[in-house]
């Protein structure tokens, strides 16, 4: 996977690739972000863009159809080692000192050997402790790329040996995409798990979007409920369509996603009352009934109603009935 086709971190991918051109890529890097954000993807597209056979283009790339590039995706290139955590959960010190040993040669048949340590916090300390030296001072022709959700569980003299590079969360937009090309998402389904996926690939995917789809129409009737009648009768009725809003464990559960999916959309009726571009909504496919809303919800309605939905979840998480938090919230926004 060239650079070219990972989505979003741009600012990362250039200094990346104009390293590479100039001949000034550190030997010791590590990729820090939350989970699912693409670190790893990088990882390997830096891999190909090393090694390639054929790079190019005006910004510099990996073709991703060499034989160099095809074996790396493939996990089967002599000089690309990629080292995750054992079925123990962790990266043990045998793994890094055969990785340093093999670093230690000159390249196969590419330019330079890569060592990407994915799940880098996995390491056990004895493992970090005989990596320090080599990410000091790392053979010529050799690269490590240590990727992480969590850097700062890392040693921090490994920390100092590397250069950070932070990859943001992704925008609502691209994670939809992703799901839609890559994974079969309908435009519904995946733009509701990309709204409530805090920017994560990997998070959408592992929860699926059957239940965001259902949180998310729940939460959009509630305020379409509250906008168009005061009258609490039917605010309650309102909120007793809410996934979760009876007792019981799995639907505290429930009520929880209901309520991330409605602040979601209230976080988008702010963006949109600051005419904010499409890409930095949540829920772009639901922008028309969003603006319908905007005339029941100014500024001050959306803040107050935001905090009433953090406070709804704070009550949530400290073992308060799911159909008390649903009918006290229907009230107040």
């Amino acid at each position: 996977m060239p650079f070219r086709d990972i989505l979003g971190h741009e600012h990362v991918l250039g200094l990346l690739s104009q390293a590479t051109e100039r001949g000034t890529l550190p030997q010791s890097l590590i990729f820090a972000g939350p989970a699912g954000v693409g670190k790893h993807k990088t990882a390997v597209a830096l891999a190909q863009l090393v090694n390639c056979q054929n790079r190019g283009g005006a910004h510099l790339d990996a073709c991703g159809e060499c034989a160099s590039c095809k074996r790396i995706a493939r996990r089967v290139h002599p000089d690309v080692q990629f080292l995750e955590p054992e079925e123990s959960g962790t990266i043990k010190t045998d793994q890094i000192r055969g990785a340093i040993e093999s670093a230690g040669y000159r390249p196969f048949e590419g330019r330079r050997r890569v060592v990407v340590i994915d799940q880098a916090d996995a390491m056990v300390l004895n493992g970090q402790d005989a990596l320090l030296k080599t990410l000091e001072e790392p053979p010529a022709a050799s690269v490590f790329v240590l990727v992480t959700s969590t850097p700062d569980t890392l040693l921090p003299t490994v920390r100092s040996r590397c250069q950070r590079l932070r990859f943001g969360r992704l925008a609502p937009a691209d994670v939809a995409a992703v799901l839609k090309e890559k994974h079969g998402y309908s435009e519904a389904d995946a733009h509701a798990a990309a709204s409530m996926s805090d920017g994560s690939i990997g998070r959408a995917l592992e929860e699926g979007s059957a239940s965001f789809v259902e949180a998310r129409t729940a939460a959009l009737e509630l305020l379409q409920r509250a906008a168009a009648n005061a009258n609490p009768a039917a605010r309650l009725q309102a909120a007793i369509n809410m996934p979760g809003a009876t007792r019981g464990k799995a639907d505290r559960t429930a009520l929880g996603q209901s309520l991330q999916a409605l602040s979601s959309i209230l976080r988008d009726l702010g963006a949109l009352l600051s005419s904010a571009d499409d890409r930095a909504l949540a829920n772009a496919d639901l922008k028309t009934p969003l603006q319908a809303l905007l005339r029941s919800y100014d500024r001050a309605r959306v803040l107050s109603a935001f905090t009433s939905v953090d406070r709804a979840l704070d009550a949530l998480d400290r073992n308060a009935s799911p159909k008390i938090v649903a009918d006290w919230l229907a009230l107040q926004i």
